[in-house]
């Protein structure tokens, strides 16, 4: 499939803004089963510098300062994407991927292959993904059994989330702990990404946060609304010798062509799609839309 894809993100002050320096996580990177056919960033006001480069993760970051006033700062970027992705989605289904147990995993990943190395620090704590309490790990713990499947044990896990966390719009915020979404059962798809990922660290197993969109099927019979795409966010789990495995718990599946991947990192902080600092004395609003179109 081919997809177009534009995403707009608009900041309306309420007071002028003098200078703004921003970092844009919004270019769809390469990956398995996903060519980036042509990409284009536009920015307004047009930015005093402006420079892109690969991260430490391989995702395209794009860094620019506006250093002039203004009161609305606007990034709209289009890109088209071809995905093919039915070959890896129907790999996961394989021997040499389901049959690698948690026990398995936890000796390879005691190993020096430059591979296994790469994921290790996926493991490691990050900055919205802190060692969890105890409550994380048990949850985990009762999906990871050290001589179960890893792709089963994760293959439940994202089931049990899609169950019993409640999907609340607003709910949470960019700063809102992983412990208090786990206790209250409330979020978004990157709070249920970041869930997911702190039970999997927790019992000693890489897991990395994949930042993308979702194409939204709209009803039989009905239009596809303008804009009724969004930013997306799901989980991905390393089982050593067959690779990387994805997962999405917010909507109980499987990433197939419809999901596109824009970056990776450890969880969020890494790959939001637009941060910055801004010098002004006013309050922000924020507007943001996403429309994916299949293209014929």
């Amino acid at each position: 499939m081919v997809f177009n894809v534009t995403h707009i993100t608009t900041y309306k002050y309420n007071a002028p803004v003098n200078y703004c320096h921003n970092i844009a996580t919004l270019r769809p990177r390469k990956s398995n089963g996903q060519e980036l056919l042509d990409y284009k960033i536009q920015i307004s006001p047009k930015p005093t510098e402006i420079s892109e480069r690969e991260d430490f993760f391989g995702n395209f970051i794009t860094r620019f300062s506006i250093q002039k006033e203004h009161q609305v700062l606007r990034v709209t970027t289009k890109s088209r994407i071809n995905r093919d992705y039915t070959g890896f989605h129907d790999s996961f289904y394989s021997d040499s991927c389901k049959n690698v147990t948690m026990n398995d995993a936890l000796f390879a990943l005691n190993g020096n292959d430059p591979w296994v190395l790469e994921a290790k620090q996926y493991v490691l704590e990050s900055i919205f993904i802190r060692k969890t309490d105890k409550n994380i790990r048990e949850y985990a713990e009762l999906s990871f059994q050290g001589n179960r499947s890893v792709f089963d044990a994760a293959f439940e896990l994202m089931q049990r989330i899609y169950t019993d966390f409640d999907f609340v719009s607003g709910f949470t915020s960019i700063s809102t702990p992983i412990e208090e979404v786990f206790r209250l059962k409330k979020g978004v798809c990157q709070d249920f990404a970041q869930i997911a990922i702190a039970c999997i660290r927790s019992v000693g197993l890489p897991a990395r946060y994949v930042s993308g969109y979702i194409e939204t099927l709209p009803p039989p019979g009905k239009a596809k609304l303008v804009g009724a795409d969004a930013s997306h966010a799901w989980f991905s789990i390393f089982i050593p010798g067959f690779g990387w495995v994805d997962f999405d718990p917010t909507n109980n599946q499987i990433p197939k062509d419809q999901h596109i991947v824009v970056g990776w990192g450890r969880d969020y902080y890494d790959v939001p799609p637009l941060k910055g600092v801004v010098y002004g004395s006013g309050k922000s609003k924020l507007k943001v839309s996403v429309d994916i179109a299949q293209v014929h």
